[in-house]
């Protein structure tokens, strides 16, 4: 790598909650001798409320990214530093940038994630549904069959769906997903880290096909099966008795099993055998 190059940063920023920015984040969003976003507009308010002067901001939209490419690698190439940013959270989760993370490290140039604030892994982490394994869609595809097939395809995997949704698509898009997958628990989760933040929990078949006149950004989580998780917990205890049959103290039966099993740790597995023992 030649260390005369600039470096790309992906640049995590808040969801809503200004607060949540970090501090090397602000930082490198100052020093960068350009700042890539999707909508000018947008980041600049963002970086005045945070009391930040880009160097420069240039727009880095689908639109565009393939002509901007080797302008921003032109910039790598003469030493100077480059934030890419979204409109809010991690850059390239469902927004355009992967082509140019490819581009710059086939140019030899240094790319550097900022981590921070997630949609996804927000969404996840409140919504009530287990957490992994998932599988995250992005935008599932407007066409009805098109969106049947891509949950199809995922759901039969037995993993947590999670996928983002425009505000007048989703009684739509959830009405292809209860008939690819059949019900299934759903949260909706709105307005992340803002004022109005909600968490609209319930099933597929409450929100399939409705005018939901929700207001605001939405990640959806769709959960596994109910046969699915049943079907892992059977799993589960039939390799733990196994294993304590064999004797020895009960984390190390936990230890055992957790490494006959997919999506369990030892920690989980020894919180099962420790139930079991107690009934």
């Amino acid at each position: 790598m030649d260390t005369e190059n600039g470096t790309l940063f992906i640049v995590a920023t808040p969801l809503g909650n200004t607060g949540d920015i970090s501090p090397r984040a602000a930082r490198l969003l100052a020093e960068a001798a350009v700042v890539l976003a999707e909508d000018t507009r947008r980041t600049g308010m963002l970086l005045k409320s945070l009391g930040i002067v880009a160097n420069r901001l240039a727009s880095f939209h689908e639109h565009n990214e393939e002509a901007r490419v080797p302008q921003v690698l032109g910039w790598l190439g003469a030493g100077q530093d480059v934030a890419l940013v979204s409109d809010a959270g991690t850059p390239l989760l469902a927004d355009p940038g992967y082509r140019l993370v490819a581009a710059a490290r086939a140019a030899g140039c240094r790319v550097s994630p900022v981590p921070g604030p997630s949609a996804l892994l927000a969404a996840l982490s409140a919504a009530g549904i287990a957490p992994y394994p998932f599988s995250f869609l992005g935008f599932p595809p407007r066409g009805r069959s098109e969106a049947v097939a891509l949950f199809a395809r995922f759901g039969a995997t037995g993993a947590t769906l999670v996928f983002f949704e425009r505000k007048n698509r989703i009684g739509d898009t959830l009405a292809a997903a209860l008939e690819a997958l059949g019900d299934r628990d759903c949260v909706l989760c709105r307005e992340l880290t803002k004022t109005f933040e909600e968490f609209l929990p319930g099933s597929l078949s409450d929100f399939a096909a409705k005018d939901l006149e929700l207001l605001g950004e939405v990640t959806i989580v769709v959960g596994p099966a109910k046969h699915v998780a049943r079907s892992a917990d059977d799993e589960a205890r039939r390799v733990l008795a196994e294993e304590a049959a064999g004797g020895g103290k009960p984390r190390e039966a936990a230890r055992r099993a957790v490494s006959r099993l997919s999506g369990w740790t030892a920690k989980e597995l020894y919180a099962m055998l420790a139930a079991r023992e107690n009934d």
